[in-house]
């Protein structure tokens, strides 16, 4: 054994893998559900402006103008129901490092955002996958509780799928459930309805967000967690000392109080997620309606990773997904609609 052999735990877990970054300029990027717009103009003002300020400080350590003016844009009743984080990843981090202890159990559905595998694996926790039924509808299992189970994750928006859960459905499972249920907000911006005031009425509800997605700051990295008071002030005492830093915190309080920008670019996204749904199923694929700022597809081919290498090889990437016992198809980031366009005309050329 080497002196410097990690835990056995970390030797057998699968690392989880994100979705390739090329160079900038040579791709048209349709992998990494990136917003393919600029941020708002706020947020550069107020980075330019900040670069002269306090880098040699600290940070605040609790990003307290982010979460004054979120508090004020969501109308939660204060600051306090927020906790803000090195982008959503590490309020996840948190989470099951707050809740999950080596041995116990957290639950997710199937297929869904496979970092929350990796982070039970880190703690040396156990992982239980709860496959979807056809519609991509939840078993009366999800919400079924054991001994072990101390958390559930639930993306909603799920990704790769772009469904929802109805909050009626999430407040049934909170309240069958024995342990806190996690709602991951990534994408909620681009669907019809969110659950945050959810939050307010049951203390085992948890909504995490990012700013990567909506706010097109996916390079800044911030996220947030809302929760109760009482569990922000507990999971507080266990984040890194100044997990935000002052640049990021300053963007993030920028984007969070740009809400006519965010409508107009979500109103743009979405209407070309419509169009992209419509043209990929006149092309043959079976598209699942999304809620989502990307679309999930399959061809009755079946040739996707062929197809993906296809669209790579002509400077378009998007995201190639096998699921183990599910299936595979592709993950397409809903682009400008230019990027769509020479995505779809390559994707027509393909089975051409």
């Amino acid at each position: 054994m080497s002196k410097t052999d990690l835990r056995p735990a970390l030797s057998r877990m699968l690392p989880y893998t994100p979705g390739e970054q090329p160079p900038p300029g040579k791709f048209i990027k349709l992998n990494t559900n990136e917003n393919p717009y600029p941020p708002p103009p706020t947020v550069v003002s107020a980075i330019q402006d900040a670069a002269t300020g306090p880098l040699n400080r600290y940070p605040d350590p609790t990003a307290t103008s982010f979460r004054r003016a979120a508090a004020n844009v969501l109308g939660l009743p204060g600051p306090d129901w927020i906790l803000a984080g090195n982008g959503s990843d590490e309020i996840l981090t948190i989470l099951v490092r707050g809740f999950v202890g080596e041995g116990q159990k957290l639950r997710l559905p199937f297929p869904s955002y496979i970092l929350y595998r990796t982070l039970a694996d880190i703690q040396g926790a156990n992982w239980e996958q709860i496959p979807f039924l056809d519609g991509w509808h939840l078993p009366t299992m999800f919400g079924q509780g054991d001994s072990d189970l101390r958390l559930v994750m639930l993306p909603n928006p799920n990704s790769p799928s772009g469904t929802v859960v109805s909050p009626d459905e999430i407040e049934k499972l909170a309240a069958s459930l024995p342990c806190p249920l996690v709602v991951d907000e990534a994408y909620a911006d681009f669907a019809d309805f969110n659950c945050l005031d959810l939050v307010q009425k049951h203390d085992n509800i948890l909504v995490t967000r990012t700013l990567s997605k909506s706010y097109g700051l996916a390079g800044v990295r911030f996220g947030y967690l809302v929760a109760q008071p009482s569990l922000v002030a507990k999971l507080s005492n266990i984040k890194d000392s100044y997990n935000c830093d002052y640049l990021a915190t300053i963007a993030a309080t920028a984007a969070i109080n740009s809400q006519d920008w965010l409508a107009d670019v979500v109103e743009k996204i979405n209407t070309t997620r419509a169009r992209m749904q419509t043209r990929l199923t006149e092309i043959g694929f079976n598209v699942t309606p999304s809620h989502a700022n990307f679309v999930w597809c399959t061809h009755p081919s079946g040739r996707h990773q062929e197809l993906h290498e296809y669209l790579k090889k002509n400077q378009i990437l998007v995201r190639y997904m096998d699921f183990t016992d599910w299936g595979d198809g592709l993950r397409i980031s809903v682009g400008t609609d230019d990027q769509i366009d020479a995505c779809l005309m390559m994707i027509e050329r393909y089975f051409s």
